[in-house]
């Protein structure tokens, strides 16, 4: 069983960061590979980002690269988000996820944390 805690959200004005934080409670985070989605009300949960078990490989769409950064320790078992110049359209619930090593789909997801931002 995986448990995520997301962590790091809050209210931020325009052009502004934060670093959203996600603990995994688990034995073998390196197995994992993460990724961070969000959704903001009335619309579908959409991707964001992901970083392979060794953190060698990093995906993200268009509209955030060069703005977000994500990032794992794995000796600490936490993924990372950084998010630079944000957006009032970045103004979301951000869950984290995990994906086994070998399996299909993300069978793993926090809580959720809020992120704000004001323009």
């Amino acid at each position: 069983q995986v448990q995520l805690v997301e962590s790091g959200g809050g209210l931020v004005q325009a052009g502004g960061s934060l670093r959203l934080s996600c603990a995994a409670s688990v034995r073998t985070f390196s197995s994992y590979t993460m990724g961070w989605f969000r959704q903001a009300p009335g619309k579908e949960r959409e991707f964001v980002a992901a970083i392979t078990w060794s953190g060698s490989s990093t995906y993200s769409t268009d509209s955030m690269k060069g703005r977000f950064t994500i990032s794992r320790d794995n000796a600490k078992n936490t993924m990372y988000l950084q998010m630079n110049s944000l957006k009032p359209e970045d103004t979301a619930v951000y869950y984290c996820a995990a994906n086994y090593r070998g399996t299909s789909g993300y069978g793993y997801w926090g809580q959720g944390t809020q992120v704000t931002v004001s323009s």
